[in-house]
């Protein structure tokens, strides 16, 4: 199970998410723009798009919103040039870490990312020293509640790579190609997600306890509340009690 994963499911256990909602906006109202000026305004033919306006939903932003950001990207974002950028380095322990960025100014945005890996002990590298320990794929998370037997059944049957119990959550693992397809299977089925995205799962995993998993804890979450930085993806593995203990 990604590190990262279980830092979403201990930050929305403890309500963080809301403090942080209109953060939360500002990074889905990029990225619906970029995948609008991308793909197109038109959500049935820009996966990417469905995507990132199906998540904006699942955060209750207001449908003004979203169709402004969706209008703003069709229109080619006249004076805005984001890149898009993925930074890599190592955490505590040597933690593989990526950092996903929608970015107008790079040199700021990379001095601001360095910044947080030397202050959490941990240290940026060249680009690829750790994407290749990562897989792209769809995650479809469900709650401990969720009748296993059914989801399990259902994914199966509409063409998911695995279905696990992990902590205190189902997950769903998907090729990309037919992540919606099936993610609108599950939910035909009458069957709830709590979160459903385009993530990188980590093919093996580093074990932190102490100091090393409370300064990851630290990487991460400062990471995550810098606006230009859209997606942290980390190999660590803390123990839920350990990670309730820190918080």
């Amino acid at each position: 199970m990604s590190g990262h994963n279980k830092w979403s499911t201990i930050k929305h256990k403890k309500g963080a998410a809301d403090a942080k909602r209109g953060k939360i906006f500002t990074k889905l109202i990029k990225e619906i723009s970029i995948a609008a000026k991308l793909g197109g305004g038109d959500i049935s033919a820009n996966p990417r798009l469905r995507t990132a306006v199906d998540k904006a939903k699942s955060e209750n932003m207001p449908k003004d919103n979203i169709e402004r950001a969706i209008k703003k990207g069709a229109g080619g974002m006249e004076g805005v040039n984001y890149e898009e950028v993925m930074y890599e380095g190592y955490g505590p322990g040597g933690v593989a870490v990526l950092v996903e960025v929608l970015t107008d100014n790079r040199n700021r945005t990379v001095s601001e990312v360095r910044s947080v890996f030397t202050k959490c002990n941990g240290n940026m590298g060249e680009a690829g020293c750790v994407a290749w320990m990562f897989d792209k794929k769809g995650l479809i998370v469900y709650p401990q509640n969720t009748d296993f037997e059914k989801l399990f059944e259902t994914a199966i049957e509409a063409g998911a790579e695995d279905v696990s119990e992990e902590d205190e959550q189902i997950e769903v693992t998907t090729e990309i190609s037919n992540f919606l397809e099936i993610r609108d299977a599950l939910e035909n089925a009458g069957l709830k997600y709590d979160s459903a995205e385009i993530t990188m799962i980590p093919q093996t995993l580093v074990k932190l306890e102490g100091k090393q998993a409370e300064s990851m804890l630290r990487m991460i979450e400062r990471l995550e509340d810098n606006d230009d930085v859209q997606n942290v993806y980390a190999n660590f593995d803390i123990s839920m009690e350990e990670m309730e203990k820190l918080m």
